[in-house]
């Protein structure tokens, strides 16, 4: 007997269960798990993915106008993951399938806005491939001197951000006509307002929100987990966990490319050298008068040492590094010192009281031999 099935999108991923958005049954997200056919092949399922569900029978008498409402308790009542679709782009970090663009999202304030950290968050974000929407979010607790500061450099930088206030509902209108259709990734340092941003979204998701560390001046982590949210124009927005420092997974040779203002300098150009990291060389293509090119020269560094990891430390090769006259450093072996452990005044009067036992026996045994 050939089950039903339809097309829809896992909006979330709890242990080995999936929410699936379904695309014509019902409007409700449908509780599915994997069949164990996808578990051997080694196929996972990834929020974002786009799946073929076999359909449960309650779910079949739900579309016939015979129940209102799907119980999700008994095992029968669970759709089954029978089939993913290629993925047209795969994020590791976080785990999503068929993104299509990533919103960044910075607060102009409270936490400060940080240059080199907002660099690093664009560069990890090109470096996705995916089209980058960056939204500043607090207008409403700065002067409009720093927002045309902050909007004229990050021209320059090449790219034109959204300034918002999620607390008085200025610019996201822009934001919403960015999203819609489309499923978007939305990341950023903690506290810089982003589930106060999917709360005014996506109305009654109610998303957790906390405070800003008033010590450390930094956001608190609120999200923990990857999920997609149903945007009233439509289209799905994930909301991934906060952090502060992204790691730098590029390559050395595709770094200089995920800077915009530079990759504007190598179109129609080629440099001298075909290995050329962009450092000063010879007939380099790339010059040195923009304003992030310390930014990049600082991430080079980085990657280039993730990938040159340091010598082992001198326990581990039995060498040690010394300094020569001549202001030359050499490696010459260790040397094996034993460590002598001083005995206790105890341990010590022990060791003298037995010792003057024995010379008494000695003695004693003399006088016997004497006689």
């Amino acid at each position: 007997m050939t089950k039903a099935t339809d097309d829809g999108t896992v909006i979330a991923v709890q242990a080995n269960y999936y929410w699936v958005r379904l695309r014509n049954v019902t409007a409700q997200p449908l509780l599915c798990t994997r069949r164990t056919r996808l578990k051997k092949v080694g196929q996972k399922v990834m929020v974002g993915d786009q799946v073929r569900v076999e359909l449960p029978p309650s779910l079949l008498l739900q579309s016939q106008g015979k129940a209102t409402e799907v119980p999700m308790v008994a095992e029968g009542d669970l759709g089954a993951i029978a089939k993913v679709y290629p993925r047209r782009t795969v994020l590791e970090r976080p785990p999503v399938a068929n993104a299509e663009q990533i919103c960044l999202v910075f607060a102009l304030t409270d936490p400060p806005l940080e240059e080199w950290q907002l660099s690093r968050f664009l560069v990890q974000a090109e470096a996705t491939g995916l089209e980058i929407s960056l939204c500043l979010n607090k207008q409403d607790l700065v002067e409009e001197t720093e927002v045309k500061f902050w909007g004229d450099r990050l021209t320059n930088w090449g790219y034109t951000p959204i300034i918002l206030s999620v607390q008085n509902c200025w610019g996201v209108e822009k934001l919403q006509a960015k999203l819609k259709h489309r499923i978007s990734l939305m990341a950023g340092p903690s506290g810089v307002g982003k589930s106060s941003l999917i709360n005014l979204l996506v109305p009654g998701v109610e998303q957790q929100v906390k405070k800003v560390s008033g010590k450390l001046r930094k956001g608190r982590h609120t999200t923990r987990h990857v999920e997609l949210f149903d945007l009233p124009a439509g289209g799905l927005l994930a909301d991934t966990p906060g952090f502060n420092q992204p790691d730098l997974a590029v390559e050395p040779a595709q770094l200089i490319h995920l800077f915009p203002e530079a990759r504007q300098q190598l179109t129609g150009r080629e440099c001298f050298f075909k290995d050329c990291l962009h450092r000063g060389e010879p007939d380099c293509a790339v010059g040195q008068d923009w304003e992030r090119y310390d930014h990049y020269l600082a991430f080079l560094e980085e990657v280039l040492a993730q990938q040159n990891p340091e010598q082992p430390k001198e326990a581990d090769t039995g060498l040690k590094t010394k300094t020569g006259s001549d202001g030359q450093k050499y490696d010459e072996p260790k040397l094996e010192t034993k460590k002598y452990r001083r005995h206790s005044r105890r341990q010590e009067h022990q060791e003298l009281q037995s010792f003057c036992e024995q010379t008494d026996l000695d003695n004693l045994q003399e006088d016997w031999d004497w006689e």
